[in-house]
């Protein structure tokens, strides 16, 4: 068997609720492609994509999970195996427009965000590992007439979380790549730089690198 072409497996979780564009994101950082079709994830589904980080190629296994409710139960037993989550939410918020753009339902709505991000947060710190990196991604951010979130707001609330925040636009390209590489190159420093030269910790064929999605890789084999 030949070697693998990378020196380091890293795997990341797509978490938020449904149409957030979690799914765009992916698609635009793996393929440089983007649809403006809704994409509906069902249950889980993930991409491939190898980066070069300080002379060291990194394999990058991200998962998409589904954002329904109804998922919920499938989507959780992938957070324990994750090295690091981003936490998508949607800058447009699209629910605030929905009563003449009145203040109040704005508010209301920007109130409810808020919760739902926080109940994200909260399954993060329930069901991953300790200490994973994690990076709240306001998405959409190209969309300046809809937008119902502002970026100070969304700073405010991964400072209050005490996570990473950055926002992104999977239509206009804008964030994407930094966001990742934001992400990988803060795992890479937890779990890779700070280890012994002797440690394997996300090296090909540790068992640490085969955890996420373990018995499950061969369905998608034609992705990688």
């Amino acid at each position: 068997m030949s070697p693998p072409h990378y020196d380091f497996l890293i795997k990341l979780l797509l978490i938020g609720d449904s149409g957030v564009g979690k799914s765009c994101l992916l698609l635009r950082f793996c393929d440089d492609a983007w649809t403006p079709s809704f994409i509906t994830t069902i249950g889980i589904d993930f991409k491939i994509r190898t980066i070069e980080l300080d002379g060291k190629r990194i394999k990058l296994q991200i998962w998409d999970t589904a954002g329904q409710e109804r998922f919920r139960t499938i989507t959780t037993a992938y957070y324990r195996g994750a090295m690091g989550i981003l936490l998508v939410y949607d800058v447009t918020d699209e629910k605030s427009f929905n009563s003449a753009y009145s203040v109040s339902s704005i508010r209301e709505a920007i109130t409810t965000l808020v919760s739902d991000i926080r109940t994200w947060h909260s399954n993060i710190e329930q069901h991953a590992s300790e200490g994973v990196n994690k990076i709240l991604i306001g998405n959409k951010c190209d969309w300046t007439e809809k937008r119902a979130v502002t970026q100070e707001q969304g700073r405010e609330l991964a400072q209050e979380l005490g996570i990473d925040f950055m926002e992104t636009s999977a239509k206009a390209n804008e964030g994407v790549e930094e966001a990742f590489f934001s992400l990988a190159r803060a795992i890479k420093t937890r779990l890779i730089d700070s280890q012994p030269q002797s440690s394997t910790v996300g090296q090909p064929g540790s068992s640490d690198s085969l955890r996420v999605g373990q018995g499950n890789t061969q369905n998608y084999s034609s992705c990688c």
